[in-house]
């Protein structure tokens, strides 16, 4: 906090506004600054007022950046990740507290060491690129900083009494001065920056961490919420320099937000596109989508699981418990259910593709050209991400059905998980299924239907104008089954009525299956609480399915995660409100494609500028992971005390 107090005295003059304007810019610039040392100086010793320091200085930075971070999209974004960031660390600081009291003073001068040498190099590279019109005043942030820095290292190098480190406190002074120097020049102050990553790598371990130290790859291996998290980030960023390459699109290098929209879309299997696919992308760059839709849509743990057993590595009980809460498999046969659901997933996809191949030929494309849509649109149906080798999507094929239903196969054959799928013929001949895969059938079996019925009752004199009858069956049963979060569409969405929006809009929010491609907040939470609904409405104490208790524990999670997802979409749909001039009705649909991982859209995708892709790439990745992620999180980790209290009365009707 105190390395970092400097830098809101740069945000005022980030950009040239009305000098009237630093009446109160300057003054809450000000306010941060010395809320961050207030906050440094309680840490340890009044947690609660370190806390209202800490939150006080960032919300002072917002009106103090104003100008900047409404000019800048990036600058907005950054912002707002870290006054999340901090928030979320000022919550945890009663826990780090009790724990660095323990520690010797040794080991505490250190910390603070390490921590401004952490935070340093953020302070530089963060005034650094600012655009501000005041670069004096950088070089005095910056050097400000660096002294900080300097004078926390020479603290613990001094009570240490380490001879050969304080060689880098005596260097830092003359570092200082030439950054100073170079700062009024304007050019970039890399010395504070170096000499900042300099003390870094020479600050020690703690103890603590020196006693518990693991192997790098253990950081991510042993937190089965940080590989997933990690694993979906880092394919969303390969697959970005992916696209940026030159060969990998007609017009030569494309833009970075495009490239990274495209390559989220296509990792979180969403389908939303800024850019034509089958016009924009050459044969390589669409070979490079249809990767990343595999990999997303297969399942990055799933691939990682099934390497690491093949290099022998074992899987503690968190990685069993977190990959079979994703499969939807018995953690007993999981790595036999693992290689199951890989045979599936190829089987179903090499026989669309081989179907589709002769579908497509029929309807004149070459041999190499049905061939190629086949395999695409085979992969990118099974695994819901919606992404197609036709400009109008699927709208010349609305007439063709056989087309239509062999898509629609795959598009349900992914949204339900692998092992659901196997136990369709057992649940066909009437034998018992597990209650779970019970619920994940019938409800997604109720909204095909349904969403059937009421697309042709609907649409009968809207978009279905000019079919056939049975096309107008055809055409109705695949646009509901792509609301399973698969984004294809026979035909055109902006044409479509009010009341058909509102109940497409219910069913892309509930989604697919546990276990399954699909994205939403699953079939089977929306069964518990239709359950849940039943058993209230009916004066039953108990959620009761053919002699199986719900328990109160799942009811909970069902609750909190559709109410988690409805604070997500909201927050969501006000940004874009906000932030783009475009229709409601183009808004409300989009967040909820966006987040319910659907990929269908109105036309408001095209009219997005940088800020709205951001928020939108925000919502499909939130989308993808939320669901998993936070079904781990809500797992019973930790024994629950039993607590023995009065029952509250509280009136709700």
């Amino acid at each position: 906090m105190l390395t970092l107090a400097p830098l809101p005295l740069v945000f005022p003059f980030a950009v040239p506004v009305d000098p009237s304007s630093y009446l109160w810019r300057v003054p809450c610039a000000l306010f941060a600054a010395v809320a961050c040392i207030a906050c440094a100086v309680t840490l340890y010793r009044r947690p609660v007022a370190a806390k209202f320091y800490g939150v006080t200085a960032f919300i002072c930075c917002f009106p103090a950046a104003l100008p900047y971070i409404a000019s800048n999209p990036f600058a907005a974004l950054t912002v707002a990740v870290m006054t999340i960031a901090g928030i979320f660390g000022l919550a945890e600081l009663k826990a780090r507290t009790v724990f660095i009291r323990k520690r010797h003073r040794m080991e505490l001068w250190l910390q603070r060491a390490r921590w401004a040498a952490t935070a340093a190099p953020l302070a530089v590279v963060s005034a650094a690129i600012i655009d501000t019109t005041a670069p004096r005043l950088v070089g005095y942030v910056m050097t400000i900083s660096s002294v900080i820095v300097q004078l926390l290292f020479a603290n613990w190098v001094l009570r240490q009494k380490s001879k050969w480190r304080i060689l880098l406190p005596a260097a830092g002074i003359p570092g200082v001065v030439a950054l100073n120097v170079l700062s009024r020049t304007g050019e970039i102050p890399a010395p504070a920056f170096l000499i900042s990553c300099i003390g870094l790598l020479l600050l020690p371990h703690s103890e603590e961490m020196t006693l518990k130290r693991e192997p790098w790859w253990g950081v991510l291996l042993n937190h089965p919420a940080r590989i997933l998290f990690t694993a979906f980030l880092s394919l969303c960023m390969f697959g970005t320099m992916l696209l940026t390459l030159p060969f990998a699109t007609q017009a030569g290098a494309l833009h970075l937000i495009d490239a990274a929209f495209t390559s989220v879309s296509a990792v979180c299997i969403t389908g939303l596109t800024v850019l034509d696919t089958s016009a924009d992308f050459t044969r390589f760059g669409q070979l490079f989508i249809l990767t990343l839709i595999q990999l997303g849509g297969l399942g990055i743990m799933t691939i990682t699981t099934v390497g690491l057993h093949t290099m022998g590595h074992r899987f503690s009980l968190q990685h069993e418990r977190l990959l079979t809460s994703i499969t939807d498999t018995d953690h007993k046969t999981l790595l036999h259910s693992l290689a199951t659901i890989l045979k599936f997933t190829f089987i179903a996809e090499g026989t669309g593709a081989l179907l589709l191949t002769v579908l497509f030929r029929t309807t004149g494309d070459t041999l190499m050209q049905a061939a190629w849509r086949g395999v695409f649109t085979a992969i990118s149906a099974f695994c819901n991400a919606g992404f197609a080798l036709q400009t109008d999507n699927l709208i010349s094929y609305a007439t063709h059905p056989l087309i239509l239903h062999v898509i629609a196969v795959l598009i349900i054959s992914g949204g339900l998980a692998p092992a659901t799928c196997m136990l369709i013929p057992r649940r066909l001949i009437g034998k018992t299924v597990p209650v779970s895969a019970r619920i994940a059938l019938v409800t997604t079996a109720v909204l095909l239907f349904s969403g059937t019925f009421l697309f042709l009752a609907f649409e009968w004199e809207g978009v279905l104008t000019g079919l056939s009858f049975g096309n107008k069956l055809h055409n109705a049963w695949f646009q509901s089954v792509t609301l399973r979060t698969a984004g294809f569409n026979s035909l055109p969405v902006a044409a479509i009525t009010s009341p058909t929006l509102l109940f497409m809009l219910c069913f892309m929010f509930i989604g697919g299956s546990p276990g399954g491609t699909a994205g939403g907040i699953k079939t089977t939470t929306i069964g518990v609480l239709a359950m849940t609904f039943w058993a209230n409405t009916t004066s039953r104490n108990d959620v009761l399915l053919h002699n199986r208790r719900v328990p109160p524990g799942t009811v909970y999670r069902a609750i909190t995660i559709a109410v988690s997802g409805l604070i997500v979409w909201s927050v969501t749909v006000l940004m874009l409100d906000v932030t783009q001039g475009i229709p409601v009705r183009g808004i409300v649909f989009e967040a909820t494609s966006a987040l319910g991982t659907v990929g269908l859209s109105t036309g408001a995708t095209a009219l997005l500028d940088e800020i709205g892709k951001i928020i939108i790439m925000i919502a499909m990745f939130a989308g993808r992971i939320g669901p998993m992620t936070l079904f781990m999180l809500l797992g019973d980790d930790r024994i629950q005390k039993v607590t023995k209290c009065p029952d509250a009365k509280i009136s709700l009707t």
